[in-house]
């Protein structure tokens, strides 16, 4: 599918940084919009039901993902999650430019239906510091934190198929990165005859 946006998937362990990263990106960056998932988890801490997630019980998440409502979905830590199939295309069809937090599995799905999205994954500097992240975030029982750390060795593994990885050592080094990834991409041939093919077709180049 060939569209004038820019599609980016940031993924990440938990408890790597992912969402506090594209939250300050999106603070910078007002050609940048996120699109919110579908989960069947509970809300932690401050989040709220259509600005961080839809959340949605199982049966309602299984009807829509039947229906073909989603682009992709996937299972995580015993939660589903899903990419709404139409919101993306409205965007994306604008020419605006939509950023995705997502698992892995999910983020591959999407490579196979977008050939140009742009895969990014977020690192942590090592296991040990995930694991104080994640204690000090205080949201989850001593037993969530450990599977999430199991589950975090097989998903750092993942890593090699994506475009661009970025480590989380130091915050705002993070963010300069994942700013230079997503201004990259933009300047990239095949985005800008894209979203410039007007210019492109008066300069004789398509």
């Amino acid at each position: 599918m060939e569209t004038p946006g820019n599609l980016f998937c940031v993924a990440a362990p938990s408890g790597t940084g992912k969402s506090s990263l594209v939250k300050a990106l999106l603070e910078l960056d007002s050609h940048l919009a996120v699109s919110v998932s579908h989960t069947t988890r509970s809300p932690r801490g401050q989040e709220l039901d259509g600005r961080e997630y839809h959340f949605v019980a199982e049966p309602e998440f299984r009807a829509m993902a039947a229906r073909g409502d989603f682009f992709e979905w996937a299972e995580v830590h015993g939660n589903l999650y899903g990419t709404s199939r139409k919101a993306i295309e409205q965007r994306l069809a604008g020419g605006d430019d939509v950023v995705l937090e997502i698992d892995w599995q999910g983020a591959l799905q999407i490579k196979q239906l977008f050939a140009h999205a742009v895969l990014i994954f977020i690192l942590p500097p090592s296991f040990g510091e995930l694991s104080q992240r994640l204690n000090r975030r205080g949201e989850d029982r001593p037993e969530v934190i450990t599977q999430r750390l199991d589950n975090a060795r097989g998903e750092v593994a993942q890593a090699r198929h994506f475009d661009f990885v970025i480590i989380n050592s130091l915050f705002e080094t993070a963010l300069f990165d994942l700013k230079t990834v997503v201004h990259s991409q933009r300047l990239k041939y095949a985005a800008q005859m894209r979203n410039r093919s007007q210019v492109f077709a008066a300069l004789g180049l398509v």
